[in-house]
């Protein structure tokens, strides 16, 4: 499988997937869909909600072979955390 090359600046990519989930998928969620995770196409608005990113991405991709998917998960609002929040100043 070729990987599919990216059109959009990250940013761009934000913008348009932060939005599409407001408009598209928020409105559609229920309990169940708790602690799930969104893949959706930033281009076509159709999208997967799975516990697993890489299985929402992966049922995505295979529908829409050149996607653009911007990920995020429903509770948290993001999609993985980086850095030391509680080690900053320590050696």
């Amino acid at each position: 499988m070729t990987p599919t090359q990216r059109r959009y600046s990250k940013e761009e990519i934000a913008r348009r997937g932060d939005a599409l989930v407001a408009r598209k998928v928020r409105p559609n969620l229920t309990a169940a869909d708790e602690d799930k995770f969104v893949a959706i196409d930033i281009e076509t608005g159709e999208y997967e909600l799975d516990r697993s990113e890489m299985k929402a991405a992966g049922r995505l991709r295979k529908r829409l072979p050149d996607s653009q998917i911007w990920l995020v998960h429903v509770t948290l609002g993001y999609l993985h955390r980086f850095g030391g929040q509680g080690l900053r100043g320590q050696p």
